[in-house]
Order: C-alpha cells, then structure tokens, then sequence
C-alpha cells in the first residue's frame, strides 16, 4: 500500500513515514502544497494524509484541485483547526477523513485502514507471528499455543511495533512517536510503564519472547533462538 504524506512539519512527516514504513506501508513525502499536487496528480496513491495549512498551496485547495480532476484517492485532512466548521470545509471540500492534531500514530493508521477498507484498496490484516507468538491487531488478540489474551490499544500497538521490528532496538522516541504520537506530549515514564504490563502478558502467556531494555536508548523484543542474529 502506498500512502502519500503532505506536511510541512519535516519532523512530524518524517515520524509518520518512519512509523508507517516500519508498518510496512510505501510513503511518499513532500512539504508544500504545490509538490503534493504535483505527485498526487501523477502517482495513483492508495491513500493521502493531507496537512490544511501548507505553504504555496493549501490543503483544501490542493483537496479541491483533486476531486475537479476525477482524483478520488482517500484522503484525511490532518490538522490543528479542530473546530465544527473547519470539519465541515474539509469533507465537503472531498476530505474521506478528518484528523485533529494532535493524535496518535495509532490512530492515523486505524484510519488508514478504514478509509481504505471502504474504496477496497486494503485487504484485512493478517495476524502477525514470531516464534509461535500471535497478535491479530485488529481484535488486540495475543496467543501462544493454547494460550491468549486480550490486550489493550496500547498493548497492541506496543508489541505491534516490536513484532514488525524483532531483535532490532528500537530508540525510546521512535516507539513514543508510533505508539502515542508524534505531537504527543506523553512523559517518558508511560512507556515504562507500558513495557512493564507487556511484559507481564507476554510471561502470563509463556510467550518464547523477551523484551530487553537497552540502557540509554530503547528497548529489543528478543526470540528464545539464540541463533536469530540480534540486529542494531
């Protein structure tokens, strides 16, 4: 699936892309609105996200200059202006979606497959597997063997990310911006917090898998294999 990423801010579309990347989606990246005009007029995309104010051109006009051509690629309005009216421009301008920043990468993605779900462009996810664990994100599903449990979004999303990612350290800020967001003023201490539940699951479960803390820069989930070469 290829997804389009039209944002000024070059840290939060860099997270983005990295996150999505990482989720194993194509990302493109522009930060004007000229440019994405550009690249959507010539890219069949399977999805947009859309800043609404961007530099040279902004996002409803960039959105409107899309739907005169015929160009019905889904697309989600991401922006501060949060208000009823704004909404309201932005899906009748021909937005699918309406996202206010803040938010959590999480929840782009959610609504990436479910604005893509719609038009067809994206199969139902299959559940990942490491090792003989399992986790179907869209039920939050984790099992081993006999064993499962239901987590929670974070839960998911956490070990979603470490199962994408497995025996890689992952650096705090990275998993910070995937799991609550880019512009998240989250404290680092919730994602403690959260390894600590997970770890939890995953040994209530008898899960072959392991979450190691790297001192000074994140955490790896590890495999019982030690012969699976643990990468930087």
């Amino acid at each position: 699936m290829r997804v389009l990423i039209i944002e000024d801010d070059k840290e939060l579309c860099d997270n983005i892309s990295l996150t999505l990347k990482a989720s194993g989606y194509e990302t493109d990246v522009c930060h004007t609105g000229r440019d994405g005009l550009f690249l959507a007029e010539r890219t069949p995309y399977d999805a947009i996200v859309l800043d609404r104010m961007l530099p040279e051109m902004d996002g409803i006009r960039v959105l409107e200059h899309l739907r005169r051509q015929n160009i019905q690629t889904p697309v989600i309005l991401a922006t501060a202006l949060d208000g009823l009216t704004n909404r309201i421009d932005g899906l009748d301008a021909g937005a699918d979606d309406y996202l206010g920043k803040p938010f959590a990468v999480e929840e782009l993605m959610a609504r990436l497959r479910a604005i893509t779900r719609r038009s067809g462009s994206l199969p139902p996810s299959d559940p990942l597997s490491l090792s003989g664990l399992s986790l179907d994100p869209e039920q939050r599903l984790l099992s081993c063997g006999s064993a499962s449990l239901t987590l929670s979004r974070r839960e998911s999303s956490l070990l979603e990310f470490f199962m994408r990612n497995p025996c890689r350290t992952l650096p705090r800020s990275q998993i910070l911006s995937y799991v609550w967001g880019a512009c998240s003023e989250v404290e680092e201490g919730n994602l403690d917090n959260y390894v600590y539940f997970l770890r939890r699951r995953l040994k209530a479960i008898d899960a072959p898998v392991c979450l190691t803390t790297v001192h000074g820069i994140g955490y790896r989930l590890e495999t019982e294999n030690r012969q699976e070469r643990i990468l930087p």
